[in-house]
């Protein structure tokens, strides 16, 4: 099953892309409020994921240096903004969240040499503070009255795809060298992380056509 996996990754991009056009469709609704950030983000992965290795070359940059670097960051901060700031009101945990972060990527100076570990440190990191806060969105959403109308929540969207992707993707990560030496289990787990970024994006573009501003 494992000669699937190029068509995924295809068919991925293609996912991407239908969720910026949508988004952008509704951008005139959305765009005095805080969900206009969320449009531009999702334009913005998409041209990274489709341009970005002509962007690299250009300036003289590693793909591998741009994601540990740039990418993965900017995807982390966004969503603990979104979760902690707009969705849950919590300035502190946004703050802290953050900084706990961005202390990760200190042993990056002194190790560099070794990013694939540290990278995938940071994302141990970045993924675990994000399962916390899809945790406390499901219990916002759990004891909120809104709970009846929750296919009108777009933060209910987002939430699934972001615990089907981010925090199941966690162990993948996580333990990535040790999987490399089982190609069966690394193979399985990579065909997930590439079906559950799928449903992600889906689920992105569902919370712009069935989601409500108001959530």
């Amino acid at each position: 099953m494992y000669q699937y996996q190029p068509e995924i990754s295809t068919l991925l991009l293609w996912i991407q892309f239908l969720t910026a056009i949508i988004a952008i469709a509704y951008y005139k609704k959305v765009k005095e409020s805080y969900w206009k950030w969320f449009i531009i983000y999702l334009i913005y992965v998409f041209l990274i994921e489709k341009f970005g290795d002509i962007l690299f070359r250009f300036i003289h940059l590693k793909k591998e240096n741009y994601f540990a670097f740039i990418g993965i960051p900017i995807e982390f901060i966004f969503f603990y903004w979104l979760y902690a700031m707009q969705s849950l009101k919590n300035k502190k945990i946004f703050y802290s969240f953050s900084f706990i972060y961005f202390l990760s990527f200190i042993p990056v100076e002194s190790f560099f040499e070794k990013i694939k570990i540290v990278y995938s440190f940071n994302y141990t990191i970045g993924s675990f503070l994000l399962m916390i806060l899809v945790f406390l969105e499901f219990k916002k959403q759990i004891q909120n009255d809104d709970i009846l109308t929750f296919q009108e929540n777009k933060m209910f969207y987002i939430n699934i795809g972001i615990m089907l992707f981010y925090v199941g993707t966690l162990p993948f990560f996580s333990l990535y060298h040790l999987l490399l030496k089982e190609p069966e289990i690394w193979n399985i787990y990579y065909l997930y992380f590439l079906i559950s970024n799928c449903i992600m994006y889906l689920l992105f573009t569902a919370s712009f056509i069935w989601g409500k501003q108001k959530s």
